[in-house]
């Protein structure tokens, strides 16, 4: 079939599965050993986050793989919060839309916790709101929660969080988790605290003991003993990122807090405390300066990294924006620099306590006029730790700014990964002139482009004999840093920086490419945190006899690798946590002649992306007309917008 009718078929002569043949793919995947989703309602601020990692800790440590997704407000304590545990022998740990167990502690939220469990579920409810257990289609267990709280702790003011604690007793026993491992992870949570271990741990025995006396042990889905997490860790990304950071070398962070980036310099100032101390002053050899905004916090960025300083900032798309015209002015001086967004939901305010990829083109393409900025989009823990480590040596070896994409999902959330590498590469400085090297050379200008590579040498202030100063400006200058308005200098200059950043496509981060065991004429990109659910719907598909091809963008600009995947699949899905489709978007402008393959998949439901999502947004997406026009969608590029909701 030749490509032009391929694009007007419908889904079912493509064979991608409709939307009823999707629900029922869905509801085969029934819950079993090591294969299920639990979902904690409670109330942001109850103290109910050290009980929700103590299961998501024990089930790891019982050696299956397991991830676990906080959904919680962004206003003041009170306010409805839930925590899925997602544990999967398979490996399956992006959010799953089925809820096997639910614990229903939130009087506000109930009804409609219960309403959207399927049938077949379990519900833990506490006896205060039994009424509430109608439903004849799930299993409800009624708990005293409340009464167990009041034995495990006489002071009325600790009985709430106390509680929480009740409710792991509970859990380990339904589901078959060892109380070892669970009162293992409390005291590793809680360190040296003994009597708060002492009186948590009581809490849990009194929940376990009440569920053996009152309630079965599930046989539908239970945790047993598994292999799946030898050799792995479990980490958030915003810390794996900090710790990139530090053994990079980074010396400057400024910054100012904004969710969901600020434990990025919270861990950062922690470890810093840990390993970067000077073991003769006790003075710590890293400059951390919480600034009064995002804009003095780039401009910090920049002045550090001028003056020959390894230079950080960590933001989220709000700051990104204050940060913009710096950003430009470091990118056309060619000062290094890197910059850590960790995506939210936007525009303006947005939700900032939600996940999205709504920062790609943003970031992409910064500061007015011709921009065109390094960006990275690491996907695992490690990935996180390694691009924050690369993203350094590629500031430095491009004089460029560089940004490290993650999102709230990936930054906040505790991933199971691979244990980090120990980085033995000595750290890429770049082109940097010495003094000795510098009076050998007879006429050296700051933008003058000796190797052919767009890259220039720089100096750093302060070096002796003043050969090697320039003067630093925003606006238009010649190769030897002096202003100019010519035309021909400034064509040069842009074009020589276009060049240089072109040229850095096979020094970053290579794309991913999965194919189907077959081979497909249909491909799938994907990126950042939207990979795990990407995976798993593949995985089913593939099932079906429904085989597509896998390429995880890691970078831009973009690899020739991604040209190649894009001409080889006569249709392309794009799957992004954007309205838009912004990476496509990216890729239409880069690769004009093959836009026509590519199918937007879009998901805006501000929450991790289930692999439901995928399926259901794979299924809508459409084709373009043959003219290349529109069909449908909220940008006149050409592209379609299949939005999986």
């Amino acid at each position: 079939m030749r490509a032009a009718e391929s694009r007007k078929c419908s889904a079912a002569q493509r064979n991608i599965p409709t939307k009823g043949e999707l629900d029922r793919m869905n509801s085969d995947r029934a819950p079993g050993v090591n294969e299920f989703s639990i979902g904690i309602a409670t109330r942001n601020g109850s103290g109910s986050q050290t009980a929700n990692q103590v299961i998501l800790r024990s089930i790891f440590a019982m050696g299956v793989p397991v991830g676990g997704k906080n959904i919680f407000p962004s206003n003041i304590s009170g306010m409805p919060t839930w925590f899925y545990i997602r544990a999967s022998a398979k490996g399956h740990i992006a959010r799953s839309e089925r809820t096997d167990l639910m614990v229903c502690l939130n009087p506000e939220t109930v009804a409609e916790d219960l309403a959207n469990l399927g049938a077949g579920a379990v519900a833990l409810i506490d006896e205060a709101m039994a009424r509430h257990a109608t439903r004849q289609d799930i299993v409800f267990v009624i708990v005293p929660f409340g009464k167990l709280a009041e034995q495990a702790c006489p002071d009325r003011k600790l009985q709430k969080l106390v509680q929480n604690m009740v409710y792991v007793g509970v859990l380990c026993r339904l589901l078959g988790i060892e109380l070892a491992e669970a009162k293992a992870a409390l005291g590793r949570m809680m360190g040296k605290k003994s009597s708060a271990i002492e009186l948590n741990a009581g809490a849990m025995d009194l929940g376990f003991n009440w569920a053996v006396e009152n309630a079965k042990a599930l046989t539908e889905f239970r945790v047993e003993r598994g292999s799946g997490t030898s050799g792995k860790i479990l980490v958030e990304g915003n810390t794996a990122v900090a710790l990139g950071a530090l053994f990079a070398g980074v010396t400057v962070a400024a910054w100012y807090p904004i969710t969901p980036s600020t434990s990025v310099i919270e861990d950062l100032m922690h470890y810093a405390k840990r390993y970067r101390k000077d073991p003769a002053t006790g003075k710590l050899d890293i400059a951390i300066v919480q600034m009064e905004d995002e804009i003095s916090s780039a401009g910090v960025v920049v002045g550090a990294a001028w003056a020959g300083a390894r230079s950080m900032t960590a933001t989220s798309g709000p700051g990104i924006d204050l940060m913009s015209e710096t950003i430009g002015l470091a990118y056309w001086v060619e000062t290094p620099g890197v910059f850590v967004n960790v995506q939210r939901t936007g525009p303006s305010t947005g939700l900032p306590t939600h996940t999205g990829q709504g920062d790609i083109e943003l970031c992409a393409k910064a500061s007015h006029g011709d921009t065109r900025h390094i960006c990275l989009y690491p996907t695992t823990m490690r990935e996180c730790f390694d691009f924050a480590y690369a993203a350094f040596d590629l500031a430095e070896r491009y004089q460029t700014p560089v940004f490290v994409l993650t999102d709230l999902d990936l930054g906040m959330q505790t991933w199971m990964g691979e244990a980090f590498v120990y980085p033995e590469a000595k750290l890429d400085r770049g082109k940097v002139l010495d003094e000795k090297t510098l009076q050998k050379i007879e006429n050296w200008g700051r933008y003058r482009d000796p190797d052919g590579d767009g890259i220039p040498w720089r100096t750093l202030p302060g070096m002796k004999g003043g050969k090697g100063a320039y003067f630093t400006r925003g606006s238009a200058r010649n190769d030897g840093a002096l202003y100019s308005e010519k035309a021909e200098d400034y064509r040069g200059q842009i074009e020589r920086i276009a060049r240089k950043i072109d040229g850095a496509k096979e020094h970053l981060p290579a794309p991913i490419e999965t194919r189907s065991t077959k081979g497909s004429r249909r491909g799938l990109i994907a990126y950042g945190s939207s990979d795990p659910a990407v995976a798993e719907a593949l995985a089913i598909l593939a099932e079906e006899g429904q085989p597509f091809d896998y390429l995880r963008v890691r970078a831009f600009p973009f690899a020739k690798e991604v040209e190649a995947f894009l001409a080889a699949h006569e249709e392309v899905y794009v799957v992004e946590q954007n309205r838009d489709g912004q990476l496509a978007n990216l890729l239409a402008d880069d690769f004009p002649q093959l836009a026509p393959r590519l199918r937007k998949v879009t998901y805006i439901d501000t929450l991790p992306l289930p692999a439901e999502a995928v399926l259901r947004g794979i299924a809508k997406a459409d084709g373009p007309k043959a003219d290349g026009h529109k069909t449908h969608g909220p940008k006149a590029d050409g592209l379609p917008s299949g939005a999986a909701r």
